[in-house]
């Protein structure tokens, strides 16, 4: 049950992360964001739930680690 929630967690911030970068590509490409502060915003939220994926993959490795 636990490293199902695990999974279902990982998978979620693996979504966020390639939503946000999808976003991230599309502000960049219309060109508005003059200064960069929308691009800068989306490449920190990026980094962040890269960042908690790879934290969930590394607790379900140590958690099936015998």
């Amino acid at each position: 049950m636990q490293q199902t929630i695990l999974i279902v967690l990982m998978i979620a911030a693996a979504l966020a992360t390639l939503g946000v970068l999808a976003r991230g590509i599309i502000i960049m490409a219309r060109g508005n964001d003059i200064g960069g502060i929308k691009s800068n915003r989306m490449m920190s939220y990026r980094v962040a739930f890269q960042a908690l994926t790879i934290l969930i993959i590394a607790v379900i490795f140590l958690l099936n680690r015998h």
